[in-house]
């Protein structure tokens, strides 16, 4: 058995929840934040049978797509005015951080 930890961006959540239950795959979906952009993310946890795990990354990648997107840089926490850029940068997000880890042993109750 496998548990893979899935980490999407909320604009992403919505159709990859509908495509898991669709499949039948039960997940259990937790809201997070990035630490990076401070923005909304899902974490799934979605526990798995080992010859199951490939059907279930096809399902993150067809529901999960980067995209660009601007952000205001922050202000700088030191004396480092040179490394501060007071214009909007593009940067890229979406997509999905997935995890693949063993389990050694799993019971439901």
């Amino acid at each position: 058995m496998r548990l893979i930890i899935a980490v999407v961006q909320d604009k992403d959540s919505i159709k990859l929840s509908d495509r898991l239950v669709k499949e039948g795959i039960r997940a259990t979906k937790l809201a997070s934040t990035g630490g990076f952009l401070r923005s909304g993310n899902s974490t799934f946890l979605i526990g798995v049978e080992d010859e199951k795990v490939e059907e279930v990354l096809d399902l993150i990648r067809q529901s999960c797509r980067a995209r660009e997107q601007l952000v205001n840089p922050m202000s700088p926490m030191s004396n480092q005015i040179e490394s501060y850029v007071p214009y909007p940068v593009s940067v890229q997000v979406g997509g999905a951080t997935v995890f693949v880890l063993d389990v050694e042993q799993y019971k439901h109750f």
